[in-house]
């Protein structure tokens, strides 16, 4: 994610041609596919464990659709954030539809069919085929001519509207819906052979769907119009397939992980404050803060500058977390530690 923002932001226009710069972006390009898809993950597996721990499971419905209109809300005081940090633009930039916009009613409709559907096998599948109709209809709806007889701000939920869309309900939430049919596969998986199982399901599923990616791809479009990078579901398929064969790996690799001596704490730290280093680091980056390297610096440049830019993500990191447990200290009637 940040890698993306800040190749965006701050790579020199000269250096936009290269090779290494057109692959860096496409790597970027997968940040926004895992936040949503790992949110559909997250939202399942988060609700699975609530329903059990409680024996509530209409609170743990209600839980999800809170969840999701709480970051629907965020969506718009994000908006309002950066039209107050950074003034100057129109007020009709509150309205753009950027990744939470997405991430939100995705969530809530998410949270619906969950309530719906109580065995994990027909969960998973309705997630799928949710899933694969909101990726094949992209097309078709970025070229229907009766979106244009729907409200404008309607529209930009749908199909991309210039600078007033950075994302898309289509076929974005897709992701979010393909990230939650892989979380009820997990969550229906009761025991270790079990969720290896999965694990391996899961990542055959993957390699298909990108081997039907790259085959469809080849193949003339079904579609009156539709863009390989864009719209069209090939891309969607084989995205979703990576991430889907990369997580049905990674219990193969938890042995190497423990065999090598290193420290993972700190990317698990990453991963679990991502929307907040979602909402401090778009607008450093972006923003009046580092406008002296909007299209400055070389790639190499960009790539120093990168790193060091994680650093201080991190560093803010901490920071939070640790006034977090100073205010949670002192509100228990504590004393925070040192």
């Amino acid at each position: 994610m940040i890698e993306a923002h800040t190749l965006d932001a701050w790579t020199s226009v000269a250096d936009r041609s290269s090779p290494a710069f057109r692959y860096l972006n496409i790597l970027g390009g997968f940040a926004a596919p895992l936040f949503l898809w790992l949110a559909g993950v997250s939202l399942v597996l988060a609700a699975d464990s609530k329903s059990r721990a409680t024996g509530d499971r209409e609170a743990a419905h209600l839980q999800l659709i809170r969840r999701g209109l709480e970051i629907f809300v965020l969506a718009f005081l994000f908006r309002l954030q950066a039209l107050l940090i950074t003034p100057g633009s129109p007020l009709i930039t509150l309205f753009r539809v950027d990744i939470l916009n997405v991430m939100g009613p995705s969530i809530v409709a998410a949270g619906l069919i969950w309530g719906l559907v109580g065995s994990w096998v027909w969960l998973a599948v309705a997630y799928s085929v949710l899933t694969v109709a909101v990726a094949m209809i992209t097309p078709i709806l970025r070229s229907a001519p009766m979106i244009g007889m729907l409200p404008t701000l309607v529209q930009w939920y749908i199909r991309p509207a210039g600078e007033h869309t950075t994302f898309t309900l289509f076929p974005w939430a897709g992701f979010v819906f393909a990230g939650a049919a892989v979380g009820a596969m997990l969550a229906g998986a009761r025991d270790s052979y079990s969720e290896r199982r999965v694990n391996i399901l899961i990542g055959a599923a993957g390699a298909g769907l990108i081997a039907i990616g790259f085959y469809t791809a080849a193949l003339p479009s079904i579609y009156a119009a539709s863009s390989f990078w864009t719209s069209s579901p090939t891309y969607f398929f084989i995205r979703a397939g990576l991430l889907m064969l990369i997580l049905g790996a990674l219990p193969f690799l938890s042995p190497l992980a423990r065999a090598l001596p290193l420290a993972f704490g700190w990317l698990e730290r990453f991963g679990r404050g991502s929307l907040f280093i979602y909402w401090i680091h778009v607008e450093l980056v972006y923003g009046y803060a580092t406008w002296p390297l909007r299209h400055r610096l070389a790639l190499w440049q960009t790539a120093l500058a990168y790193i060091m830019f994680c650093a201080l993500m991190y560093g803010a990191l901490i920071l939070r977390d640790r006034v977090l447990t100073s205010v949670r200290t002192r509100s228990s009637g504590g004393s925070p530690s040192m």
